[in-house]
């Protein structure tokens, strides 16, 4: 599983056990099986409405893709190209295409393939950049599906409030102030339930597939480069380390925060002579 999204589900339930056990006097008020049920399927109903099917049919997968801890392949990528540049820059061709059997990833074995084909590279890096481009618009598509759902179930977590208070306006009449105080907690815990689908359910997801397309996308655009500096026929080091560039954490470029300091005299022609 996911480490952040484990911890993350760990918290939730921390928190929704502080909000029964500690913050309520009555830990059963909190719970409304009716009031949840307008939310989770009033936000459903209109998910389905503002979608066609087969983008709806997607939703259990995208959920497992959360929880799954997905494997940095950047590193494997790019030994991978490396070792397909000095095969080409070498104009071994037949090893080329007997390595392009053993490759895991397919974006970056057809942009291979299409290398050794002869194709323009102009060509190559076009029809490259458009399956970037369709591949982000695809997965920004899935993220918005779950921002919709975030944005619907506060509304119906309002319905559900607006119906219990016109409950708690029938029994007003009787004068029963504990049955008032009862009917209006009750209402409010359908607000409850969609503030917090929205905002520890479907916005975290929504997050995660955006954070997630936006790493695809930087190691896309890596093999795009390696590519384009492969059909130019560059050295093989200098690719390494352009491409490393693309995936390479933010520290300090003139001290490596592994080695310690050391903490050296000044040297005697620096010092002052009386």
């Amino acid at each position: 599983m996911n480490p952040s999204t484990l911890v993350g589900l760990v918290a939730s339930l921390i928190l929704l056990s502080v909000l029964l056990l500690f913050t309520a006097q009555q830990p059963s008020l909190l719970i409304d099986l009716p009031g949840l049920g307008i939310v989770l399927v009033g936000t459903f109903a209109a998910t389905f409405i503002s979608y066609p099917m087969a983008e709806l049919r997607r939703i259990p997968g995208l959920l497992a893709t959360v929880m799954r801890r997905e494997q940095d392949r950047a590193p494997d990528d790019i030994d991978e190209l490396v070792s397909l540049s000095r095969r080409w820059i070498d104009g071994d061709t037949r090893a080329v295409e007997n390595a392009l059997a053993q490759t895991q990833n397919p974006f970056l074995g057809s942009g291979v393939q299409l290398l050794v084909d002869q194709v323009a590279e102009e060509d190559i890096l076009e029809l490259m950049q458009w399956r970037i481009t369709r591949l982000r618009a695809k997965e920004r598509a899935e993220a918005q599906i779950f921002r919709t759902m975030a944005s619907y179930a506060p509304a119906f977590g309002m319905l559900g409030t607006l119906v219990g208070l016109v409950n708690m306006v029938f029994v007003l009449g009787d004068g029963d102030l504990g049955s008032v105080g009862r009917q209006m907690a009750l209402s409010l815990t359908t607000t409850l339930y969609g503030v917090l689908l929205a905002n520890l359910l479907f916005k975290p997801i929504a997050l995660k597939l955006e954070r997630r397309t936006e790493r695809r996308v930087v190691i896309m655009n890596m093999i795009l480069q390696g590519i384009s500096m492969m059909a130019r026929k560059r050295s093989p080091g200098l690719m390494r380390e352009t491409l490393k560039a693309f995936v390479a954490h933010y520290h300090d470029e003139l001290q490596d925060p592994s080695v310690p300091r050391v903490r050296k005299p000044l040297s005697l022609a620096w010092r002052k002579r009386p």
